[in-house]
């Protein structure tokens, strides 16, 4: 009772309260799309064979690392068990979010006004919030360890983590679970250390007689901050490495989550010579973070914090040089606290900065990724449209992809045609055709494209079409023809956007 009397005089708690209700409905049409986005279509794939035993990477394939698969297998590749799991993860976000701004802030306006924000554009399908992807996950353990590191520079210690080396530690971990979601985690990892080194030399000057103190200061922040941070965050990846190489696959595991991404971010990144984009991008984050250490005695440690962490979120979001929309949600955490930051200052100069800054970051990703702003009214309209029965199922679903009908009415023909030890294969990259029908691919390639991918890729399809020999093949209209020798198959059925052929011995 004494608890519920606190709550109930704590502004605090209800402006959360109310943000977490609007997040939560403006998440709740997610759980009821179909299954229409390639991939998450993939994930789901990945998953059901995960829970039927195959082994990750050696018998399926993917090119992220094994977290995003777990959890899609903890769900047995249900997509709406897996979105749900989404809203809430989101919604633990939301609050740990809450609890960092309030931290850095001290002031409740401005942790609630960066708050809606973070909600507003993670909740939304604005930037691709309604998808269970990676960053969907990752975010959680990213801003915890944020906020830990941020205690640790304020002295802030917690009940169950008392001690700086229990914080520092448990922040690495929480950053190598993140990355074991997905590889740019360790940018955040690189931004923490590198605000922790910089409030490290707070206190000193460049003076010649001092560098004694300033070589004493690097070994102090070496062994008692990012030292603890590297092995906290190395500890999973260890167990990870551990485990496939028990399982005889590391090689198998390096290849698809390091070697296969190393030409994706070159190909967006090339600039006269191969990577000279992304060269390009490392000088202007150097030359941010040396800036904000020349001027650390001129900013509070809130503010450094903050701006570190946008400039390698930014770094983040336009590594692989790739427009994807749902990059941006790695960037949304600092810039939603630059957005508290441009409200808590009271010098008019300042404050015109940061309102430049937060101006110039928007247009820059905006531009870049071009988001559609009518997007998210179109959903959601097309959710009560749906839910009042002013629309049919046909009519919603092609809302998100005019193919999605095509493959439920394929998916459809595959359940009903099909015994349980069928096999089926599909030409082209609607994985999701795959998890409709219950079905898995006959080798370790979900779609098309990574056959495509690698020399190996046609070679190893054509061998597992020959040994499990599919009862129907499914190609779709918008893949390349089929590069595969299948002279015992003939065209029986035409869908408008795909052709079955059934084999005929």
């Amino acid at each position: 009772m004494k608890m519920l009397a606190k709550l109930e005089k704590n502004k605090s708690f209800w402006y959360l309260l109310a943000t977490s209700l609007a997040f939560f409905l403006l998440r709740l049409p997610s759980l009821i799309e179909p299954n229409w986005y390639g991939d998450e279509g993939i994930y789901q794939v990945m998953g059901q064979a995960l829970d039927k035993g195959r082994l990750l990477y050696s018998q399926i394939w993917d090119n992220k690392p094994p977290l995003l698969y777990l959890t899609y297998a903890l769900f047995h590749g249900d997509q709406f068990q897996v979105r749900l799991f989404a809203l809430i993860i989101g919604l633990l976000t939301l609050w740990v979010f809450f609890y960092l701004s309030q931290l850095l802030f001290r002031q409740l306006k401005a942790s609630i006004i960066s708050t809606i924000c973070f909600a507003l554009l993670f909740a939304t399908p604005f930037l691709e919030g309604n998808i269970a992807n990676a960053e969907n996950f990752m975010l959680l353990p990213i801003i915890t360890a944020g906020l830990l590191i941020y205690a640790h520079s304020e002295n802030i210690k917690y009940k169950i983590l008392n001690t700086n080396y229990l914080i520092l530690l448990s922040a690495g971990l929480l950053l190598g679970i993140s990355f074991l979601f997905k590889i740019v985690a360790v940018f955040d990892l690189a931004a923490f250390c590198v605000y922790l080194f910089i409030v490290s030399f707070t206190e000193l000057r460049w003076k010649g007689n001092n560098i004694i103190k300033w070589i004493s200061a690097a070994i102090a922040w070496i062994r008692n901050d990012a030292l603890l941070v590297l092995i906290g965050f190395m500890f999973p990846i260890g167990l990870t490495f551990l485990y496939f190489i028990s399982k005889n696959t590391l090689h198998d595991f390096t290849q698809a989550v390091f070697s296969s991404n190393v030409g994706y971010v070159g190909y967006g990144n090339m600039l006269i010579i191969p990577q000279g984009f992304l060269i390009l991008k490392l000088i202007l984050l150097a030359l941010a973070s040396f800036l904000i250490f020349w001027k650390r005695k001129q900013l509070s440690k809130s503010t450094i914090f903050i701006i570190i962490w946008l400039s390698f979120s930014l770094f983040n979001t336009f590594f692989s040089g790739r427009p994807y929309t749902h990059y941006l949600l790695v960037s949304i955490p600092s810039f939603c606290l630059l957005i508290g930051l441009f409200f808590t200052e009271i010098k008019t100069k300042i404050k015109i900065t940061y309102l430049l800054l937060l101006i110039g970051t928007a247009l820059l990703l905006i531009a870049t990724f071009k988001p559609n702003i009518k997007k998210p009214f179109q959903y959601y309209d097309n959710s009560i449209s749906f839910l009042a029965g002013q629309k049919s199922v046909n009519s919603y679903q092609s809302f998100f992809d005019q193919k999605t009908p095509r493959d439920y009415e394929v998916a459809t023909f595959i359940k009903t045609h099909t015994n349980p030890q069928d096999y089926v294969f599909i030409w082209g990259d609607s994985a999701q055709i795959y998890a409709l029908s219950d079905k898995l691919p006959p080798g370790k390639y979900t779609v098309a494209y990574h056959i495509n991918q690698y020399k190996s890729g046609l070679q190893e399809t054509q061998a597992a079409l020959n040994t499990v020999k599919p009862k129907y093949i499914v190609a779709l209209s918008e893949a390349p023809a089929i590069p595969f020798y299948l002279p015992t198959y003939v065209s029986e059925f035409i869908f408008k956007g795909a052709t079955v052929y059934e084999r005929s011995f």
